[in-house]
């Protein structure tokens, strides 16, 4: 197995599947993810990088966010590396990230039992917080149609920080990954400051 084309193929694969998405979720996501897990990966002794990197290009393939199922994407994901020669436990393992690494709503209390799971995960709440994840967060606001903001409610995307993404710091599975996302953070931190300064008329 030649792990170099495999991610090629990988790459293109997952490119085009999520071509047109416009939620947050497209593949310029999935490169931020790739880079922030392979960084956190060669800090990592115990990690096995090829695992992280297949994990992390494939972590949003059929995604429930999209009426997919979690036999779903094991099919997809399976018969996707199969097809490259990819080895049976290679694949358990990528798919067990894909499956298990999701926030959906703050209600997956799984604990996750692999490092490679550990780190994609904390890779993909790392692009959810700081500056990538203020603008991923306005984004899919419009996506969804949600207001900006709105004092009388708490369906709005200002919301969104306080339900989600403020609590992801306390959330990171590495040392590394928490050292980062106390960086990202802060900037969420700010925002809201200055946020609610200029909706006030402070500045």
């Amino acid at each position: 197995m030649n792990k170099e084309l495999v991610l090629e193929k990988t790459k293109q694969f997952v490119k085009e599947r999520l071509e047109g998405e416009g939620s947050g979720h497209d593949w310029w996501h999935i490169v931020r993810v790739y880079n922030n897990a392979a960084d956190i990966a060669k800090q990592t002794k115990e990690a096995d990088c090829f695992i992280v990197e297949l994990g992390a290009l494939l972590h949003d393939i059929a995604d429930h966010k999209f009426g997919y199922t979690d036999d779903d994407r094991r099919r997809i994901i399976s018969d996707f590396l199969g097809e490259l020669e990819v080895s049976k436990e290679i694949i358990e393992a990528v798919v067990y990230i894909a499956n298990n690494i999701s926030f959906k709503s703050g209600t997956n209390k799984h604990i996750l039992s692999t490092i490679e799971a550990k780190i994609v995960q904390d890779a993909d709440r790392l692009d959810a917080i700081g500056a990538m994840g203020i603008g991923r967060a306005f984004t899919y606001g419009g996506y969804v149609n949600r207001p900006m903001y709105n004092p009388s409610f708490n369906n709005d995307t200002i919301s969104h920080f306080y339900e989600k993404l403020l609590l992801l710091k306390d959330l990171m599975n590495t040392e590394i990954g928490a050292q980062k996302a106390q960086r990202r953070h802060d900037i969420m931190v700010e925002f809201l400051n200055h946020f609610y300064a200029e909706w006030n008329g402070e500045v």
